[in-house]
């Protein structure tokens, strides 16, 4: 198992959001996660901002500016190519990281 492979789940939700609803501000993106977990996940703004930044760094995710519906100027962030080629290969690993640790909670 990768050493960040658990720390990169984050990153894994914020391309998988992207990737599902387009274009998003990073509340919009808290929310989603937030709401589709049945509350299960709750990300702290302190985490997501410096993920999104890292992501952008990367060339995973391009950031504009814009309004949101309730008029307020806010950054949004959509999927690039280099995004989406990450995010399959996340899922991978993640369903990898998934398997391995039921393997081990399941053996008897």
């Amino acid at each position: 198992m990768a050493k960040n492979d658990l720390q990169g789940a984050l990153d894994l939700l914020i391309l998988k959001t992207l990737s599902q609803l387009g274009s998003m501000h990073g509340y919009g993106i808290l929310m989603h996660i937030r709401r589709v977990s049945d509350e299960l996940l709750i990300v702290e703004e302190g985490s997501l901002y410096p993920a999104l930044h890292r992501m952008e760094q990367n060339g995973w995710v391009r950031a504009s500016w814009a309004m949101t519906d309730y008029g307020r100027k806010a950054k949004w962030y959509g999927l690039t190519r280099a995004g989406r080629e990450q995010l399959a290969s996340r899922e991978k690993n993640w369903a990898q990281v998934v398997k391995g640790v039921d393997a081990v909670l399941r053996f008897a």
